[in-house]
């Protein structure tokens, strides 16, 4: 905890003494140097953007898909019997499932766990 402490009052430290070392004398900017910066700060800022937009797309993507009901058909070779339930995408896992009424259905390794999706009626 003390190092957390120390490292952070030693970067504090540090941008402190970087903001008040006076800076160098610019020299004059011509008008295509100003023209590249600000092309660059244009182009940075599109890229930005789009990653944005690009990761907000993927997780609505993800949070869609997770929201879809499954019919999940579990097949136990011991008892020769079968069982369907209907269960949001998003609660499948390795070993468990959790159906649309709440119920958490543990897996045994030899059950068949078949996935089919829920017809539009």
């Amino acid at each position: 905890m003390l190092t957390k402490i120390l490292v952070t009052l030693l970067v504090v430290a540090g941008a402190l003494f970087y903001i008040r070392k006076p800076s160098a004398t610019r020299e004059k900017e011509t008008a295509a140097q100003l023209g590249q910066r600000m092309i660059m700060r244009y182009v940075l800022f599109g890229l930005v953007s789009v990653s944005l937009l690009a990761s907000a797309g993927y997780w609505y993507w993800s949070w869609q898909d997770g929201a879809k009901i499954v019919e999940v058909t579990i097949v136990s070779p011991i008892a020769e019997s079968n069982a369907i339930y209907q269960v949001y995408k998003r609660d499948i896992k390795a070993d468990e499932i959790t159906t649309v009424d709440g119920i958490n259905i543990r897996l045994s390794n030899q059950e068949r766990v078949i996935i089919a999706t829920v017809p539009i009626r």
